[in-house]
């Protein structure tokens, strides 16, 4: 009886092994063959299969796109530079004494011949009254003398003195005349060593920390001085370019044609301040292959600081009229850089270019393109040559966010890349970009396939 059961119980389990099995390949072919009625919502250029196989490119790929124009580009060169301030001067006392006072502030902007400091003026004003004595006393005695000389040579006229005691008495007088001559110049020297007790700036520009508190006996000698000040109306620029720009740039300077430099923050969004080009370094740099440039900025804001880092953008020239794209329509792939221009019936055809400058969201190209060529900035990735597509958004301007888009369509989320990155525009697509099939894990899954391979 018991091996009954077991025999029934045995035959049981594998009655339901064979109806499972039946049942899983009869669902299996059953989502094979509903995954080609499911495939039109999948992405162009895949098939229902799980092969990833073409379908025609008969599905219209939703793009953005912005004509071509002519414009003119500018010819920039970029390099980092540091800010060194156009004067930088030690300020010393002239005289030794005592610190009495500090007029100015750690920081401060002063403007040249500004009072910044008093040393005990006392000693000198002593001896400035001193000088005064002494020259006072020589000129009184000149005084006599020149008295003594006149009746002198009254007498010897009427020959009651002999003529060698007026003699004397002129030497006499020439002798004081010297006198009162270097007494003048004590005194003077005397008043310049006062003077030197008052400490003013010499330039215009920042004082930076001070050297010496209130108190201290400070001396000409002294190395650190009692505070610097470094002029930054105007500053400058030193910066290096290539040397196979230096002709230009050296033609450019001959001609008097002002060259704009730009000083950009590290981040290269904002800008700092515009300048121009004031003169070049005597030789290259034979380690780097580059020659230093000095450009001299207003800087009236005080927005550039004295040996920050910069990045520098220097016009060398205009490219006037050029026939420009939007950066982010220049892709690159095997036959090197390329763009889709949208023809007749929403076709597009993969073009070459060459490119020739940058400046900001535009790129000089020279092409078989014309103004007004509708190019794809947006959603190139798909494509290929010849593919369908339908224009979603059109922009006046390259990575035009903010611009009205026409043909009633929104704009897809992540959809290409914006024309701001135009360093990396030009290298974020790979080489197979423009192969038009999509990754595998692009295709739509039915939802009894999904529970199927659970």
């Amino acid at each position: 009886m018991t091996s009954r059961i077991v025999n029934w119980k045995s035959a049981t389990a594998v009655l339901v092994l064979i109806v499972v099995a039946a049942g899983g390949w009869w669902y299996y072919h059953r989502t094979d063959a509903s995954a080609p009625a499911e495939a039109g919502n999948g992405p162009p250029g895949n098939s229902g299969k799980r092969g990833g196989g073409r379908d025609g490119g008969n599905k219209a790929q939703p793009v953005s796109v912005v004509p071509a124009q002519k414009r003119d580009i500018r010819l920039i060169v970029t390099a980092i530079g540091n800010i060194a301030a156009a004067n930088t001067a030690v300020v010393r006392t002239k005289a030794d004494g005592e610190l009495k006072a500090i007029y100015f502030k750690e920081g401060q902007a002063v403007q040249a011949g500004q009072l910044l400091a008093q040393i005990d003026p006392k000693p000198f004003q002593i001896a400035l009254s001193l000088a005064q004595g002494t020259l006072a006393r020589d000129q009184a005695q000149l005084k006599n003398a020149e008295l003594d000389y006149q009746r002198y040579k009254d007498l010897v006229e009427k020959q009651a003195a002999p003529k060698q005691q007026m003699d004397t008495q002129e030497a006499l007088v020439q002798q004081l005349h010297g006198t009162i001559l270097s007494d003048q110049a004590s005194v003077d020297n005397a008043k310049l060593q006062l003077s030197y007790t008052r400490v003013t700036a010499p330039i215009s520009g920042l004082a930076g920390l001070k050297q010496a508190d209130l108190g201290n006996i400070v001396h000409s000698s002294d190395t650190n001085g009692l505070v610097s000040i470094t002029q930054t109306q105007p500053v400058a620029i030193v910066f290096a370019i290539p040397d196979v720009r230096l002709d230009k740039l050296r033609q450019q300077m001959k001609n008097d044609v002002p060259l704009r430099v730009e000083a950009w923050d590290r981040e290269q969004k904002n800008i700092l301040a515009e300048g121009s080009v004031a003169n070049t370094d005597n030789s290259i740099d034979l380690t780097t292959g580059t020659i230093k440039v000095k450009a001299l900025f207003p800087n009236k804001d005080n927005g550039l600081f004295p040996n920050q880092f910069v990045n520098v953008r220097l016009q060398l020239d205009t490219m006037k009229d050029a026939l420009a794209v939007p950066v982010a329509s220049v892709q690159r792939g095997t036959v090197g850089n390329f763009v889709y221009v949208v023809g007749e019936g929403g076709v597009v055809t993969l073009k070459p270019v060459t490119t020739l400058a940058t400046d900001g969201d535009w790129v000089a190209v020279k092409a078989e393109l014309r103004p007004g060529d509708q190019l794809v900035t947006d959603g190139a990735d798909r494509l290929r040559d010849g593919g369908k597509v339908e224009v979603i958004a059109a922009s006046a301007r390259p990575g035009g966010a903010d611009e009205p888009r026409g043909g009633g369509g929104k704009r897809r989320k992540g959809g290409g890349a914006s024309a701001s990155g135009s360093a990396s525009a030009l290298a974020s697509v790979p080489a197979s970009a423009s192969a038009s099939t999509p990754a595998a894990a692009s295709v739509p899954v039915p939802a009894s396939a999904a529970e199927t391979r659970k």
